[in-house]
């Protein structure tokens, strides 16, 4: 019996081994046809090694393969051969370029727990065979093109932790029974077309995280189920048609830090139980219907950084108790109807950067220390009965961006001292009120100023030549004071609208109808200025030929003499260098093979030669730097902001630890850092193609240029998917523009600057939430208002860089006139005369129907892109598709 017993145990391990080499041997099989199916290129020819190849994880033992990672290799083909990997419970196909229907035989793979396919093609309905996936604990589905509702099979899914399904094109509404899922922490399904009320028993029976519904056409109120854990930490239901009140329940969320549901039509007061959220950082209910007094307990949530109540029904004054919320950065109350004074406590919000009391009813005065709050940027204090006079010591408000006072009853004259708020650029806006005087000639030291508005005043005299040192001025109206005499000869003056000036009976000259009249003598004082004129220059003329000659003799030996100190001084320079290197206090390479090759202290030593430097970009500067193995490396050194690298520093790290893990075939891969000092070094792989700008700008005047509109084409496609990618993941780009689109071998664009804008993102970053961002030619009109840095306003840079593609014209150009950037000059052509085909550059456009019918076409997507209004503008995920139906036609 005994032996029977051991030959019978015998054979079940031999038929389990057999059973278990087959499978394995299944596993071989089935991977080889995946790297052929799919053309993976990281994947190596000997197919015995497939557990060593990136991405893929075995079990013990070279068993069979567990976890498979595929994401961001923009891989296209059929991945259902994936579902043979019986043994799977690890799948992430995101961020690649997959078509069709979602697999449903990945419904197969009994073992999976975790399964991505987000950001793809996928198109058709949610397979619901998924729902056998008994194991799942992870399902993302989002950023694709599916269709239909959410099919009930799903809840058999009683593991599942992780549901998201958002961005895609589903309907019908959100099933009762994703309440049921009592292991649900996350769920998101924003950006679909889903109607109907959010289920009243979600979060009853599991630990609610994260919830983020916005954009659909959900009705019906916030349920009180959501905060029942009281562990929900992310709630954002923006852009729906909910109604009712914020539930009381929601200061039982003690870790809830942001709170985003804005435009719905909420009503009812804020409850005062969000004092109990003390982790709270952004709060966001404008636009809405909510009422009543502002209450002080919001005061007690001491992480707040954004509070955002603007177009409500709130009355009242503000709570002077807010001005303990020491961490604020931004106060957002614009559109209510509150009065009183603004509270001197909140002075003491030393971060503020952002105050915006617009469109209210305060009838105080302006505080003359206002200035005390050091980092104010933006003061928007207009349409309200603010009254007194504007302070002199508003001149010490040194970081202002933008100042608007118009539509008050303020009086006195205009301070000389707004001169000395050197970085006012976005609006200068004191008009409708009763100020008197002369126009400050000091104005014209702000030279950054886009906008001007002095308007509806009781201003007098002339307006001062010296305005014309408003380098950068587009807007200007001056019109109903007492202004007199002549306008100066300014172009952004005679380019402006002649209304602009109207309302002034004693101002004449262009841009009005209104002729300047000569004084009497003037034709005889002309006539001798121009005879005495030639005199000395005839003078002028004959000295300088004498000190043209002794010029050039003293110079010839003075250069000389420098080119011989140069060579002593460089050689000097670059031994201080190496003996003087700082020390490196932290660095990183991402990549195993490449830590090998470089050598940080060598990279270090590059940034200190002005001959290495290749880009001088708003952020940062970037070098060229060979380290000793030959290797060349970009290498990009950020300008310290706020101070962010000397207090922020394991932050900062963590967050690059974590960008070296951000993959996608059309973003600039960041391959290291080194921080040393106060300053920060980010390594990218050196690409000798340049950037775009240089392609478009550059590249096309030289002789040898040929007409490349496939290439060009391929570009704008990259370009739009690397950006929409970025929008998937929640990445807001600061700086989208040419100079930031660089090119590899191959003319592939990868998306640059993605580190600054993760590293300045407010809610993930260090940085003020305002950060200026942006080129000149490449920010939305809309920027100089909000100071918001959005998708659409992503969606507009590109279009930008899409019509530059397409023109071969720069983003601002003096042949467009002083105030007209490139989209200007595209949407005024009919009025000049000229046709969509005549924009283009014809060097592309007349070479074959077929381009001029894609660049046309293309043409209509870069309009589109850059329509006046945020709204109109479709997002990144449908430019790509509308590009890609050019591609396909």
């Amino acid at each position: 019996m005994a032996f029977l017993c051991c030959y019978l145990s015998i054979f079940l391990g031999i038929l389990f081994n057999s059973q278990f080499l087959g499978a394995v041997l299944d596993d071989e099989i089935t991977m080889s046809a995946i790297r052929e199916e799919l053309q993976v290129l990281e994947w190596s020819s000997n197919i015995s090694e497939y557990c060593s190849w990136k991405g893929v994880h075995c079990g013990l033992n070279h068993s069979m393969v567990e976890a498979l990672d595929l994401s961001g290799h923009s891989l296209r083909g059929n991945p259902t051969l994936i579902s043979k990997l019986k043994a799977l419970k690890w799948l992430d196909l995101s961020y690649n370029d997959f078509h069709g229907d979602v697999p449903s035989s990945f419904a197969t793979l009994s073992e999976l727990e975790f399964l991505d396919l987000s950001l793809n093609k996928f198109d058709g309905s949610i397979p619901p065979e998924f729902g056998g996936l008994k194991n799942l604990k992870s399902l993302n589905l989002s950023n694709n093109l599916l269709v239909g509702e959410i099919p009930n099979e799903l809840q058999g899914l009683e593991k599942l932790e992780d549901f998201q399904v958002s961005s895609n094109r589903l309907n019908g509404s959100i099933p009762s029974w994703v309440g049921n899922l009592s292991h649900l922490r996350v769920f998101t399904a924003y950006e679909n077309d889903f109607v109907g009320v959010i289920p009243d028993n979600l979060g009853s029976v599991s630990e609610l995280h994260v919830l983020n519904l916005h954009t659909n056409r959900l009705e019906g109120s916030i349920p009180r189920s959501i905060f029942g854990s009281g562990k929900l930490e992310i709630l954002v239901l923006t852009q729906n048609r909910l109604t009712g009140y914020l539930p009381e329940e929601i200061g039982n969320c003690k870790s809830l830090t942001s709170v985003r549901i804005g435009n719905n039509d909420l009503v009812g007061s804020i409850p005062p139980a969000i004092g109990n959220v003390s982790s709270l950082a952004y709060f966001e209910v404008d636009n809405n219907h909510l009422s009543g007094d502002i209450t002080s307990w919001i005061s007690r949530c001491s992480n707040l950084t954004l509070l955002n109540l603007a177009s409500n029904e709130f009355t009242g004054v503000i709570p002077h108790e807010l001005g303990e919320l020491v961490n604020l950065q931004e106060l957002i109350l614009s559109g209510n109807s509150l009065y009183g004074d603004i509270p001197r406590s909140m002075l003491r919000c030393k971060n503020l950067n952002k105050l915006d009391l617009s469109s209210n009813r305060f009838n105080g005065t302006i505080p003359s220390d206002i200035c005390n709050i050091s980092r104010l940027q933006y003061l928007l204090l207009e349409q309200n009965s603010i009254k007194g006079e504007i302070p002199k010591e508003i001149g010490k408000c040194t970081k202002l961006l933008d100042l608007r006072l118009g539509s008050n009853y303020l009086t006195g004259t205009v301070p000389s001292e707004i001169g000395r708020i050197k970085n006012l650029q976005i609006a200068l806006n004191l008009s409708f009120n009763h100020l008197n005087g002369p126009v400050p000639t000091e104005l014209g030291e702000l030279d950054k100023l886009v906008s001007l508005d002095l308007s509806n005043n009781r201003l007098s005299g002339d307006i001062p030549s010296e305005l014309k040192g408003m380098l950068s001025l587009i807007d200007v109206n001056f019109s109903n004071n007492l202004l007199t005499g002549s306008i100066p000869f300014f172009v952004p003056f005679q380019k402006t609208a002649s209304s602009s000036f109207l309302g002034n009976k004693g101002l004449c000259g262009a841009p009005l109808s209104v002729t300047c009249k000569n004084s009497i003598g003037s034709y005889t004082r002309d006539y001798h200025q121009k005879v005495s004129y030639k005199i000395i220059l005839a003078v002028i003329g004959s000295g300088l030929a004498v000190f043209v000659s002794v010029s050039i003799v003293v110079l010839l030996f003075v250069t000389k003499e420098k080119q011989e100190k140069a060579g002593k001084s460089s050689r000097a320079v670059d031994d201080e260098i190496i003996k003087d290197h700082p020390t490196i206090i932290a660095g990183n390479v991402f990549d195993d093979n490449l830590r090998q090759e470089l050598d940080l202290d060598a990279v270090v030593k590059a940034t200190f030669k002005d001959s290495n430097k290749l880009i001088f970009g708003t952020f940062s500067t970037v070098y060229k730097a060979v380290v000793p193995s030959g290797m060349i490396v970009s290498v990009k050194r950020l300008k310290s902001m706020d101070k962010t690298i000397v207090h922020h520093q394991s932050k900062m790290i963590r967050e690059l630890e974590r960008l070296g893990k951000l993959s996608h075939a059309n973003l600039l891969q960041l391959i290291g850092y080194v921080i040393y000092e106060d300053v920060a070094l980010l390594l990218h792989r050196y690409l000798p193609n340049g950037t775009l700008a240089r392609l478009l700008h550059e590249s096309t005047k030289q002789p040898e240029y040929e007409p490349d509109w496939p290439t060009r084409f391929s570009i704008a496609v990259g370009a739009a998917e690397g950006l929409a990618f970025l929008h998937h993941v929640a990445i807001i780009h600061l700086d989208i523009s040419s100079s930031n689109i660089l090119l590899d071998a191959n003319f592939k664009p990868l998306v640059g600057e993605v580190e600054i804008s993760k590293l300045l993102d407010p809610s993930r970053g260090t940085a003020s939430i305002s950060a200026i961002a942006g080129s000149f030619g490449y920010i939305p009109p809309e920027y100089a208002y909000t100071m918001q840095v959005t998708a659409p306003g992503n969606v507009y840079s590109y279009g930008v860089v899409l019509l530059e593609i397409l023109t071969t014209r720069m983003p601002v150009d003096e042949e467009f006139g002083e105030g007209v950037d490139l989209v200007k000059w595209v949407l005024s052509a009919p009025s000049r005369g000229e046709t969509p085909e005549q924009i283009l550059d014809s060097r592309l456009s007349t070479v074959s129907f077929g381009w001029r019918k894609e660049m046309l076409a293309a043409l209509k997507i870069a309009l589109l892109c850059t329509d006046s209004i945020p709204a109109k503008r479709p997002k990144m995920k449908k430019v790509v598709e509308m590009l890609m139906e050019i591609k396909q036609n």
